[in-house]
């Protein structure tokens, strides 16, 4: 240590550089630190320049799914609209068509009354008794009534059989057009949702392999060829529909209008077998009339005939004592006169007059026994003249319920039922007065 000095001082222990090495250092520092903020404005330019483009290229990302979800919104919610008005079509047509099949199996079983009646008219009629049992026009229309009531009701069963099974075809459509409705509306749903998210909602997280291809899916060209195959499906379903309505009233109509106008014929036909009926029965009454008011001449003419006999009896008895008492003569009076030739031909022309009355007595008889027989057969003509007409009449009456209740009301006694008759068969001038 030099004593020279009045301060002492301290110096590292450690080399020190040299101004021009300063001088250098300093420079190099610059130098690095110019290069290093060139290249952190290149940096952050370029980082600038990655954050714009990314947010646009990111914004337009989001617009266009925006965009496409928008879209697909509309073009769901049009499909959606088009499939509801095909599925309220098909709705309409399964509930029409419904109602049609309800009235044409009401139909069905209403056929069962005019079935029942007839069968039981031709049953009633085949209950007459001898020559009333005949093949008439009654039995003639009461069959074809028969017939058409048959030939109605399988009409009738084969209509609401195909309406049936369409309206079974409509359902199952109905029904896939209802799942692609249900499917539809969720798709529209979970698109609007999403088109609802943003980059701020609470709800959005990562997802593992969420560009995946879900299972069971498609393409949209196949979906779109699925939803026009369900619209054209519908379509197809409906085009028919209406005439299968159509043809089922049709049926109906047709049925209901043959049926009465057979049931008018089969009426008309029955109401002119109860006129002829009557008007035969009203000719035999009469001719039985008649019959017995011979009868009642024959009757007497015979009791006069028998008388006359009787009396031609009392003189050929008187004759045969007259010769018979002459034979007691004596002698030579016991002559053959003029009396006893008068006598004989008395008794030979009584005996010929009571020849005459018996066989005529006999003629008259059998021309009573004759009468009495044909009265007899007139008189089982007219019990099934009788029974015919009211068999007829009460199978006119069971013909009351196709009519809903025409002569239904009950009548009580005999006479009024009679008098219900000759209304009924317009028989008022032809029934003889008492």
């Amino acid at each position: 240590m030099d004593s020279s000095h009045l301060v002492t001082i301290m110096e590292k222990p450690i080399q020190h550089i040299g101004l021009a090495d300063w001088h250098s250092r300093v420079n190099q520092l610059r130098n690095v630190a110019n290069a290093r903020r060139n290249d952190a404005f290149d940096i952050r330019h370029l980082s600038r320049t990655l954050r714009n483009e990314t947010r646009i290229e990111a914004d337009w990302s989001n617009y266009e799914s925006n965009e496409a979800l928008s879209s697909r919104i509309a073009e769901l919610n049009r499909w959606r609209i088009t499939i509801q008005k095909a599925y309220d079509r098909i709705v309409q047509e399964v509930n029409l068509l419904k109602e049609e099949c309800a009235s044409t199996e009401r139909e069905l079983e209403a056929m069962t009354t005019p079935l029942t009646v007839v069968a039981e008219c031709l049953t009633m009629r085949d209950s007459r008794l001898g020559s009333e049992l005949t093949n008439d026009d009654a039995d003639t229309e009461l069959k074809k009534e028969l017939s058409v009531v048959e030939n109605n009701h399988r009409l009738l069963r084969e209509q609401c059989h195909a309406a049936w099974e369409k309206l079974i075809r409509l359902e199952e459509v109905q029904q896939k057009i209802a799942n692609a409705l249900d499917h539809k509306i969720d798709a529209e749903k979970i698109d609007a949702t999403q088109l609802e998210l943003n980059k701020l909602s609470s709800n959005i997280t990562f997802k593992t392999d969420p560009t995946r291809h879900p299972r069971n899916s498609c393409t949209y060209q196949a979906w779109l060829e699925s939803t026009k195959n369900l619209k054209q499906m519908a379509e197809n379903e409906l085009t028919d529909t209406y005439s299968v309505r159509e043809s089922l009233f049709v049926a109906r109509e047709k049925a209901r209008n043959i049926l009465i106008s057979q049931q008018d014929r089969t009426e008309h036909t029955i109401r002119k077998r109860i006129f002829e009926t009557q008007r035969a029965r009203n000719e035999l009454e009469w001719q039985k009339l008649k019959m017995k008011e011979e009868m009642q001449k024959v009757h007497g003419e015979i009791r006069n005939l028998e008388q006359a006999l009787r009396d031609k009896t009392d003189a050929l008895k008187l004759a045969e004592t007259r010769l018979e008492n002459r034979t007691e003569r004596l002698g030579i009076e016991k002559c053959l006169d003029e009396p006893y030739d008068k006598l004989c031909l008395e008794v030979s022309a009584i005996r010929t007059i009571r020849r005459n009355l018996e066989d005529q007595i006999d003629a008259a008889r059998t021309s009573y026994n004759i009468l009495e027989e044909h009265e007899h057969k007139i008189d089982e003509d007219l019990n099934n003249k009788q029974h015919s007409l009211m068999t007829d009449i009460k199978a006119l009456d069971l013909r009351a319920r196709l009519r809903g209740g025409e002569f239904v009301e009950t009548m009580s006694g005999p006479s009024a039922q009679t008098e219900r008759n000759i209304k009924l068969t317009r028989m008022e001038d032809e029934v003889p007065k008492n």
